[in-house]
């Protein structure tokens, strides 16, 4: 996905993330919640932006996560995602092409989320909220890509078995629904060899 000009890959991503149509959860009472997957380039590659929780937040605190938080009422997920990613980086709404989405997760914490992934401008200008966001720092897909930085693990958590998938980016440690999403992402940027939702 480098080298590429601008239309070409944006044209590239919105037939990826189109076909297959992603997949939508059953209906049930989880609160619903959507995040911004933003995708840029910069010298020739594609980045994405990613973020560091509040320590003060009651819940996720300090993880790594895109932008996004609960819909409010009438929101659908792409309304819900790009308020969220104004409110806490200060990605304008006015600079974000809608791409596609990706498959709709749970969360043990109760939450179901759709991951919306657009276009952003750049240089790409952000405004951090510190009252929900620590950190906002940006990684290239090929950093994500490379094996050398995933680590697959088997945790008990709430006491039950579950595998995860951590990547490793720098100093930084990417897992849970995160890592659910970017590992979903490159699947369908044809960077994963194995479909995570089979």
């Amino acid at each position: 996905m480098s080298e590429q000009p601008i239309h070409s890959w944006i044209t590239q991503v919105r037939a990826n993330l189109a076909s297959p149509e992603p997949k939508r959860l059953p209906p049930d009472d989880a609160r619903q919640a959507a995040v911004l997957v933003p995708l840029y380039v910069d010298a020739g590659n594609l980045w994405t932006l990613l973020t560091r929780r509040s320590e003060a937040l009651p819940h996720h605190k300090g993880q790594i996560a895109f932008p996004g938080g609960g819909l409010e009422a009438g929101e659908d997920a792409w309304d819900g995602a790009l308020r969220e990613a104004e409110e806490e980086v200060g990605i304008a709404t006015s600079r974000v092409l809608r791409l596609g989405q990706l498959d709709e997760a749970e969360t043990p914490s109760g939450y179901r989320i759709v991951p919306c992934v657009g276009a952003v401008a750049y240089p790409l200008e952000t405004e951090v909220n510190r009252d929900e966001i620590d950190e906002v720092f940006s990684v290239p897909i090929s950093a994500l890509a490379n094996p050398t930085a995933v680590e697959e693990r088997e945790v008990t958590i709430d006491g039950v078995e579950r595998h995860l998938r951590v990547y490793h980016v720098g100093s930084r440690t990417i897992w849970g629904l995160t890592a659910r999403i970017i590992q979903q992402l490159l699947f369908r940027l044809g960077l994963e060899a194995v479909d995570p939702s089979v």
